[in-house]
């Protein structure tokens, strides 16, 4: 696994033996930053259940301003930040993300991300469901995206956003959602 793009490009990323952490793969990484395009430049990103940090790491090599990585074990997103150099343009919180999302969602003047990733364990998709819709719309910046990648057979769906694109890349279901009336 290797970063696709950007000032980055062909380094590394270590992912930890097993199943514990399921990394998303270089080809559907490259068609997701493909999809979003300019947006990622300047970007405040949120990676929700980061794993090794692929997306948000991805996404700062693109250009993106800075990244929030949640998860319950961050010892693989922050090998690879560190190793890479990217510890003072990320924030590595160690939490339950689906917890820490709507615990940060309730605060008030809590910042809005530009893109955020929900790459949840597949068995937990539908489980996170609901803090995801009531949650998700609440720290998304007014032109942002929300890119949730969940299981093929039973693709996670969030009726509080606006579904702008879905593909599909073998087993895995990949949706970018908008707040409503966004283009």
């Amino acid at each position: 696994m290797r970063v696709v793009a950007g000032e980055l490009k062909g380094q590394r990323l270590v992912a930890p033996r097993g199943h514990r952490v399921r990394p998303t793969s270089d080809r559907v990484r490259e068609a997701t930053f493909s999809a979003l395009g300019e947006r990622v430049s300047g970007a405040r990103v949120l990676d929700l259940f980061c794993g090794t940090g692929a997306l948000a790491i991805e996404a700062l090599s693109r250009g993106a301003a800075g990244a929030v990585l949640v998860d319950r074990d961050t010892r693989a997103a922050l090998g690879n930040v560190e190793r890479l150099g990217l510890r003072d343009r990320v924030e590595l919180v160690r939490a339950d993300a689906g917890r820490w999302l709507e615990a940060r969602a309730g605060e008030p003047e809590s910042p809005r991300f530009d893109l955020i990733f929900v790459d949840a364990p597949y068995r937990l998709a539908h489980r996170v469901g609901q803090e995801l819709e009531t949650g998700l719309p609440l720290i998304l910046a007014e032109d942002g995206r929300a890119i949730v990648e969940s299981g093929a057979r039973r693709p996670l769906r969030l009726a509080s956003l606006e579904r702008l694109r879905q593909r599909r890349y073998g087993a895995a279901d990949v949706s970018i959602y908008a707040r409503g009336g966004a283009a």
